[in-house]
């Protein structure tokens, strides 16, 4: 695999995270209140916490957070599968 493909699979699987996150957001705000509703818009969080390095004059904050969904990780399948079935 050259680089330049590791990096357009790379990119292509962060914006399907973030895709299929935003689009299950969207789908659990329009359903009823009921299961469906509930897998939608059901998320965890994984990622380390803020951390804050205070210099006077000059303040660093560090911290990344993924915020996973049903629809991000369903997204996230379908595109290993289509990479899995043209590319290798």
């Amino acid at each position: 695999m050259k680089k330049r493909e590791v990096t357009f699979i790379l990119v292509a699987l962060i914006l399907g995270a973030v895709a299929g996150g935003l689009i299950g957001d969207i789908i659990g705000t329009y359903l009823p209140p009921g299961a469906a509703k509930t897998v939608f818009t059901k998320s965890i969080e994984i990622g380390i916490d803020t951390m804050q390095l205070d210099l006077y004059a000059l303040k660093l904050i560090f911290g990344l957070t993924l915020k996973v969904n049903f629809m991000s990780v369903l997204v996230l399948i379908l595109i290993i599968i289509y990479f899995r079935w043209w590319y290798l």
